[in-house]
């Protein structure tokens, strides 16, 4: 009987102090956080179409902005932001299908999705400064 008015002891809930990173983790949080971040860009993007439709002086202004250094990274930014969330609901599209679920091709999908979208990001900034 004496057992029975013991505390039960339950395990800790899991959170990052108990568990090290691994990948997949790590991209389910990327994919938020660049979900977030295209919030943002679309908010550059409708400010940018509002300088447009507000007029030269306006949209000057914007332009200006936007080609500085730091208009220029938070655009590199976006561009990244964009392509991660994208190759990284494809990958949760594989998954939908049922395919990708063992261990390994879990671990190449998510290092393919980091690994493309820095790649896809400077293959478009570079394709963009060999058209301007």
């Amino acid at each position: 009987m004496a057992s029975a008015n013991r505390p039960v002891e339950r395990p800790l809930s899991p959170h990052l102090q108990i568990f090290r990173p691994i990948i997949t983790m790590v991209m389910s949080i990327l994919h938020r956080v660049t979900g977030m971040a295209l919030y943002i860009g679309m908010a550059l993007l409708a400010w940018w179409l509002a300088a447009a439709a507000a007029g030269p002086e306006y949209y000057a202004v914007v332009s200006a902005f936007l080609a500085s250094w730091i208009g220029r990274l938070i655009l590199f930014g976006f561009t990244w932001a964009l392509l991660h969330h994208l190759l990284g609901g494809i990958r949760h599209l594989v998954w939908d299908a049922g395919y990708g679920f063992d261990l390994p091709t879990a671990n190449a999908m998510s290092w393919a999705t980091i690994i493309g979208s820095a790649v896809l990001t400077i293959l478009v900034w570079g394709v963009g400064y060999l058209v301007m």
